[in-house]
């Protein structure tokens, strides 16, 4: 019986992973060890689960039925287990992150650092991309985003205050090239471009007063996949970069950038947690997201 639950449970984390090298490396184990404890369910049930090719593996039909059977019960089984542990042992194991860089340095980087200080047996694993990663498909356990953003099936947790975005250019641009006033001007400006993959349009940039929203289509020297080489390019003097607030405030602080249009750039909700409702949560992954949980001391 024992032997069955183990292959049950290594059959649920190929078919879901779709690799039997995932499903080994989730498990510790090795993809031959992996591979024929699949062939002992097959063999046991008498016929086939899975559909195995060399690029991908896929569930058959008996095997997707299997599949809906066991996630209810084995996924009782893993939360019974976290509970235990948490119970005893201190938190432990890897979350996997996926996040920006700009979020790691506005609300992330000081609270995972005390968190692996405090809790030495949790690993992190932070991916840096501006692009919106397909968290269950990539395999993340969360991911950091903007609330707009988050799918209405995903769990969000506010982890940080509320941002505005900034506008800003050196000051020897402005001087040559003059200071916008309205989004309109925008048009006589190099603007420094933002696209966060490769298939996805320029980001447009929005801007609000007094109820009246203007979203603006801007052209410039440059389009870049991260916000921290646009803000490099407005301090060579090469144009206006539109970014969030905390990435640069230390820029407009020392004078090296000047904020614009700062009258348009109204408060939005801040950095969210996200994180599939429909999956187990670890101890680990719950201790992270009480520590990143946000509270306004303000209110």
């Amino acid at each position: 019986m024992r032997d069955e639950l183990s292959d049950l449970a290594l059959f649920m984390a190929v078919a879901e992973e779709k690799s039997f090298t995932r499903a080994a490396a989730q498990r510790d184990l090795s993809q031959s060890a992996v591979s024929h404890a699949v062939r002992r369910l097959e063999a046991h049930v008498g016929i086939k689960l899975l559909n195995r090719t060399s690029r991908r593996v896929s569930t058959t039909d008996a095997g997707e039925k299997l599949l809906a059977a066991l996630r209810p019960g084995l996924g009782m089984i893993n939360a019974r287990i976290e509970e235990l542990r948490l119970l005893g042992d201190a938190p432990r194991g890897r979350v996997r992150l996926a996040a920006s860089k700009a979020a790691l340095h506005a609300v992330l980087w000081p609270r995972l650092s005390q968190l692996v200080q405090d809790y030495p047996e949790i690993q992190v694993e932070l991916n840096l991309e501006s692009r919106l990663i397909d968290l269950a498909e990539e395999r993340f356990d969360a991911g950091i985003r903007m609330r707009e953003f988050i799918s209405p099936d995903m769990i969000a947790v506010k982890i940080g205050p509320d941002l505005r975005m900034a506008a800003v250019a050196a000051p020897h641009y402005l001087q040559a090239r003059g200071v916008p006033r309205h989004p309109e001007d925008l048009d006589h400006h190099a603007c420094i471009g933002l696209r966060f993959h490769a298939h996805a349009s320029t980001y447009d940039w929005e801007f609000e007063k007094a109820g009246q929203e203007i979203v603006k289509k801007v052209a410039g020297p440059f389009i870049f996949s991260e916000s921290d080489i646009c803000i490099e390019a407005a301090k060579a003097g090469h144009g206006i970069a539109f970014v969030t607030e905390p990435e640069v405030i230390d820029d407009i602080e020392r004078g090296t950038l000047r904020r614009v249009l700062s009258d348009w750039c109204p408060t939005f909700e801040g950095y969210y947690l996200c994180y599939s409702g429909r999956r187990n949560i670890s101890s680990a992954l719950r201790l992270l997201i009480d520590r990143l949980r946000y509270t306004d001391s303000t209110s």
